[in-house]
């Protein structure tokens, strides 16, 4: 299948190309420069994407689950015959650097493999002669899917793999600051899905507020801020829908006395700064023990200054630019507090002249624990380095905040570590490794980080609903054996 994936860029609607009449621009962060036009739908439009994933339910329910486990598959399939294409298109309208965009493409396909392998059987839980009780996973209906601009690829695929297999159809809206690949996604699939099953509509703000409030979609899959995700909860609220929210951290990093300050350094860094830290678990605090916080604040000033921030179209850039003007003038105020209340700077701190959202990798020594810094999310390459001296402390400073999606902690005794992370508020925690994702492996968060789960059966079960039979056969002709 030929496919421009740098022009033409339109919606997937009951199988077919649409377009509309207002548009939204997309911007290489890079260079500031517009690079495409994507469709602003309308409600009109919403309401036919949604009525069309309503006419496709039926039909799609009823197919066996191996036939839809075969689409799902084949979804994969079809990203990774275009994968060079889609590579080229995330970095330039995501900013991220190659071996982001590579490792993100990757993961797409590998996830659409892997769930597809998934499926929810029927479990007898009670049975006697002439009677049993089924407990059944059954889908939803018709699913929205909000995804946001740091992964479009392949945090649409963790929402459209699941829903599909589990039975649902689907109404996909990505961010409006990354819709490109999303909506060449769908022009790919056009052939491969059928009519109706997968729809791709793009749009701003006033778009998503209408899915979260259309009376024919019975549930919302958010991945984004924790702010938007409490305006979806109470949006969604009016009809009952059932929604999975994956939200902000503010994820706390505990690197203990005895580690090996030149090994960890390096893993440190990218736990905390991979993506230029546009990530939800990147490590935004890292609390070290005071016995080698020295060393391992000079590893890691002297590791960053080998790291390249740049265009990532360019040879050699490990990472890229902010994704949009908004989070870049966000990071700048943040920086401005930090330099206002004198928190003394490792390293960065200082935005370069001209064009593209660049911020430097940016390291802070040891500010109070209630600076904006320690307090908030950056969601951008501005890292405080905190000391400390007692696990008891540690620990309380580490569950302070509202937040509670992932966590690490760091030590060569990793049972000691294991008793740490136990009691770390947090839906992930890891020990002497970080950011490692499966689609066989339970994501979500605790506190304000969000509701629900994604991958594993128990990210598969989120889009379905239980329905319990409970069957009086006195003749045993359904009874199972």
């Amino acid at each position: 299948m030929t496919v421009d994936f740098f022009s033409n860029y339109t919606m997937t609607i009951d199988g077919r190309a649409a377009t509309a009449s207002n548009f939204i621009e997309a911007v290489n962060p890079a260079t500031e420069d517009v690079i495409a036009r994507a469709p602003d739908a309308s409600r009109a439009q919403l309401d036919e994407a949604v009525a069309a994933a309503k006419r496709a339910f039926p039909a799609w329910r009823a197919r066996p689950v191996e036939e839809r486990q075969a689409i799902v598959a084949a979804i994969g399939d079809r990203i990774a015959a275009h994968a060079e294409d889609f590579k080229r298109l995330l970095t330039l309208e995501q900013g991220k650097a190659r071996a982001g965009a590579e490792w993100e493409i990757g993961g797409s396909v590998i996830w659409c493999h892997e769930i597809a392998k998934q499926r929810l059987d029927p479990e007898i839980v009670e049975k006697q002669a002439g009677r049993y009780v089924e407990v059944r996973k059954v889908p939803l209906g018709v699913v929205g899917g909000i995804t946001p601009w740091n992964f479009p690829m392949l945090l649409a695929i963790w929402k459209i793999a699941p829903a599909l297999v589990a039975g649902n159809t689907m109404v996909l809206k990505p961010s409006p600051y990354t819709p490109l690949c999303t909506l060449k996604l769908g022009e790919i699939l056009r052939d491969v899905v059928p009519p109706g099953v997968l729809n791709i509509v793009s749009g701003g703000n006033d778009l998503g507020a209408w899915m979260t409030t259309h009376p024919d979609i019975k549930k919302i899959s958010f991945t984004g801020s924790t702010a938007t995700g409490r305006k979806i909860m109470e949006s969604a609220s009016g009809t009952l829908k059932r929604i999975t929210l994956e939200l902000g951290g503010n994820d706390p990093a505990i690197v203990m006395p005895d580690v090996d300050v030149e090994a960890v350094a390096k893993e440190l860094f990218w736990a905390a700064f991979q993506n230029s830290a546009q990530f939800c678990v990147a490590a935004k605090r890292l609390y070290v023990h005071r016995d080698v916080y020295d060393r391992l604040s000079e590893a890691l000033v002297a590791y960053a200054r080998t790291v390249k921030v740049g265009d990532g179209a360019e040879q050699g850039t490990d990472l890229g630019p902010i994704q949009n003007r908004m989070q870049f003038e966000k990071l700048k105020d943040l920086l401005s507090d930090a330099k206002s209340q004198g928190l003394k700077f490792l390293l960065g701190g200082e935005i370069p002249e001209g064009k593209g959202f660049y911020v430097p990798v940016t390291i802070i020594d040891n500010p109070p624990e209630d600076s904006r810094v320690v307090v908030e999310e950056a969601f951008g390459p501005v890292l405080p380095l905190l000391k400390f001296d007692d696990v008891e402390d540690v620990i309380r400073r580490a569950n302070a905040t509202e937040y509670g999606l992932a966590g690490s902690v760091w030590s060569k005794d990793a049972a000691a570590a294991r008793k740490i992370a136990e009691r770390i508020e947090a839906g992930t925690v890891w020990i002497n490794e970080v950011h490692t994702f499966s689609p066989h492996i339970a994501f979500g968060g605790h506190n304000q980080s969000g509701i629900g789960i994604e991958n594993a059966l128990e990210g598969l079960s989120e889009y379905t609903n239980s329905q319990t039979l409970v069957v009086r056969d006195e003749l045993n002709r359904t009874v199972p054996a």
